[in-house]
């Protein structure tokens, strides 16, 4: 008997299959100028056709990432990319009709993988001056919730939490039993991390990613950290060889090139501050203290300069409606500084 599940039947996605070759790229959260290109082509000259005809197998890479993360592999599991992990966690630490409490805006796919799966999401909202409340967070940590997701930082609005406000929240957790996974795909944009919670602690969970400072969205590579109970139930979920040889191979080597993390956190950081003092300069209000995005409020109408930079500048950002206080404003990916000043010399243009 055919069947379809009525929960994907009915559930809303948006795929954007837009040709996004030859356009500054500003709208994902990526690199736009990537890893240097020798840099490139010193990894791809080590592979042979051997390389590509074989599985790719994960354990010299998980150790190589134990010992930057300073654990042991029990505590990691490779992912093709974070989003995969956060889904296996949805599946594996919530029932049906389980609880499931988040702040928004947020990665949408949190909320996606509740509805598919039919879990209730419960949305904590962000005040008018787009701050959050950890007390209107710990305020929906019922007795029946089963797992809290938060960002550190947090994708779009790049708040963050102290480590008196995520203590906070931990107790809570612990006294109701409440699974934490804390999303940390920004981390390096902004150095605090709760990574010490999933590795001295169980029913934590850290996800992260190398598509954005590790500038491999192409390779599609993350990973899961915690407990090693819990990294052994994510393990369970996963398909066989789901990670890529190309991506561990990349990642390997920016962990290991001497200097190249630093150089890229550097050539992130003066982007970000041109930016922010450009933007000062020119009394723009902005939001946006962490992570490589920033929303602004522009002068005339959000979209309308969103199409124009596409269609006259060749630079691809994004608007998003009803921000706060902020009303309907851009939101733009931060990369290096030469980046910054293509996209500013356009707002000066369009924005009047």
């Amino acid at each position: 008997m055919y069947y379809l599940d009525p929960k994907i039947e009915n559930l809303y996605r948006i795929f954007d299959q837009n040709e996004r070759k030859d356009y500054l790229r500003l709208d994902l959260n990526e690199n736009p100028g990537g890893l240097p290109e020798d840099f490139i082509k010193n990894v791809l000259a080590g592979v042979s056709p051997q390389f590509v005809a074989q599985y790719p197998e994960t354990l010299h890479f998980t150790e190589v990432l134990a010992k930057h993360l300073g654990t042991d592999i029990s505590h990691i599991c490779l992912v093709n990319g974070s989003a995969e992990g956060i889904r296996y966690i949805i599946q594996a630490f919530t029932s049906p009709d389980g609880r499931i409490v988040g702040v928004v805006p947020s990665y949408f796919m949190f909320q996606v993988y509740s509805e598919m799966y039919g879990r209730n999401f419960v949305k904590v909202s962000y005040n008018e001056d787009l701050s959050m409340d950890v007390d209107n967070i710990i305020s929906e940590m019922t007795e029946d919730t089963q797992l809290l997701i938060l960002l550190n930082p947090n994708n779009p609005m790049g708040n963050v939490y102290s480590d008196e406000e995520f203590e906070k929240i931990m107790t809570v957790a612990r006294e109701r039993q409440i699974t934490v996974l804390v999303d940390e795909a920004y981390h390096y944009f902004y150095p605090k991390t709760f990574i010490k919670y999933a590795l001295e602690q169980e029913h934590v969970f850290i996800t992260r990613t190398f598509s954005k400072l590790f500038s491999m969205a192409g390779c599609r590579l993350g990973y899961v950290t915690g407990w090693p109970e819990g990294v052994k139930m994510v393990q369970k979920m996963c398909t066989p060889h789901n990670t890529n040889a190309f991506a561990m191979r990349f990642a390997e080597a920016v962990l290991e090139a001497p200097g190249m993390l630093d150089q890229l956190i550097t050539n992130f950081t003066v982007g970000r501050q041109y930016l922010v003092d450009w933007l000062d300069e020119h009394g723009y209000p902005h939001k946006g203290e962490a992570g490589n995005f920033i929303f602004i409020k522009p002068r005339t109408k959000a979209q309308v300069i969103v199409d124009r930079m596409k269609a006259e500048k060749k630079i691809l950002i994004k608007t998003y409606p009803k921000v706060g206080e902020f009303g309907d404003c851009l939101r733009v990916s931060i990369g290096e500084k030469k980046y910054m000043e293509q996209f500013t010399a356009a707002l000066v243009e369009l924005d009047k």
